[in-house]
């Protein structure tokens, strides 16, 4: 099938943020066209975004409503293939839910849902709609991250004994969701992010990526979050104690008040025979220490490095990429999965985050509240 596929996008209107790399990332392998989109809830700006993008005025829908059920009228060469969720929070269950229901595969920003029992929910949905599901936790999409799963897979460090994970912001260092920033204003408001603040933004990010490269699950926790922006009733800093079920033992910080970061994401993994340093903002270099033999720096595509890695990188070794690549990456494999269901074979388990990956990450963010909330204590998850 050499048909583009057509997507369909909820939110993600002019000034959006989110929205903009989606598109970007959906159309860097040219397996991917949008199509339609309910850019906005007024359909006066949907209309208005979808024209300065260059889609039709008659594929800008006012809500995702309207947009599912025109769509699943069109013929099935004209209609959207799936539908990508960029909007906050709250707004991810209702449009994922409508559309699978309506035969349409979904493509959704993280965290999955508002609350831990939407996401339970949503994931029976999608298996019982036999659609295709993938949740962008963009950082997995990353070359060198994928070479630290395969080193740890392959058992090249030994046995995974700690594990240190930062996520660092500092751009709510001040009130920025009393001046007009969409972006600070939704992500500081229960109703529309939910019970988590920089847990629910960027501390699932920091849980998705360990879990993701060290192939074992936090089974226990131990958090202290706190709000030190003056009125916020959502944390904006964390720091969380963690339990392997391997038996590692680890530690995660994240901020969003930490003045001066800006996306300072990165993961220091320890074994009995090595250990593996990566950094978001340096994201070209995966460190590796030995217990025997001096220190390697792994690059994309270099000298040396796994294959894991180089299946996904797009230029010559020596060229970064970076976080728009790792969203296309991430659209790039649900694609290719996509394509083999509408072509009736079997899938061939394309490495992206799942319905899964996005129920773990709403325990995690309950059992960090609830710890949180009892002193530190430790919760299960």
């Amino acid at each position: 099938m050499n048909k583009k596929l057509k997507m369909g996008m909820v939110g993600g209107g002019i000034g959006s943020f989110i929205g903009d790399v989606h598109r970007k990332a959906a159309g860097i392998d040219g397996m991917i066209s949008l199509v339609c989109g309910a850019f906005s809830s007024s359909e006066e700006k949907s209309i208005t975004s979808a024209e300065a993008i260059g889609i039709s005025k008659n594929r800008a829908y006012g809500s995702f409503e309207k947009m599912i059920k025109e769509e699943a009228k069109l013929p099935e060469d004209e209609r959207m293939d799936f539908v990508a969720i960029v909007t906050p929070n709250h707004m991810h269950f209702p449009p994922a839910k409508m559309a699978l229901e309506h035969g349409f595969h979904v493509i959704c920003d993280k965290p999955m849902t508002l609350t831990l029992e939407e996401a339970v929910e949503l994931e029976k949905i999608i298996a019982a709609s036999g659609k295709v599901f993938a949740l962008t936790h963009n950082y997995t999409g990353y070359p060198m991250v994928k070479q630290a799963k395969a080193m740890i897979a392959k058992g090249d460090l030994g046995t995974i004994r700690k594990i240190n994970v930062q996520y660092l912001q500092g751009w709510l260092s001040t009130a920025l969701e009393k001046t007009d920033h969409k972006q600070a204003a939704w992500r500081v408001d229960p109703k529309r992010s939910g019970i988590g603040g920089a847990l629910g933004d960027i501390g699932t990010h920091a849980e998705n990526l360990v879990e993701y490269i060290t192939g074992t699950q936090i089974t226990e926790l131990a958090a202290d979050l706190s709000a030190f922006g003056e009125g916020r009733t959502l944390d904006d800093d964390g720091n969380v104690l963690l339990r392997f079920a391997n038996g590692a033992k680890g530690i995660m910080t994240f901020s969003q008040i930490a003045t001066g970061e800006e996306n300072n994401l990165g993961v220091k993994i320890y074994g009995t025979k090595g250990s593996i340093e990566w950094y978001q903002e340096n994201p070209n270099e995966l460190v590796v220490r030995w217990l025997d033999q001096p220190k390697q720096v792994f690059t994309p595509g270099g000298n040396g490095g796994y294959p894991e890695s180089s299946d996904y990188v797009r230029i010559p070794a020596g060229h970064p990429e970076g976080y728009l690549e790792g969203f296309a990456t991430i659209y790039r494999s649900f694609a290719k999965e996509l394509l083999l269901t509408k072509e009736k074979q079997p899938s061939a388990q394309h490495d992206f985050p799942t319905a899964k990956d996005g129920v773990r990450g709403m325990k995690f963010v309950y059992a960090a509240v609830e710890s949180s909330q009892n002193n530190a204590r430790w919760i299960k998850m």
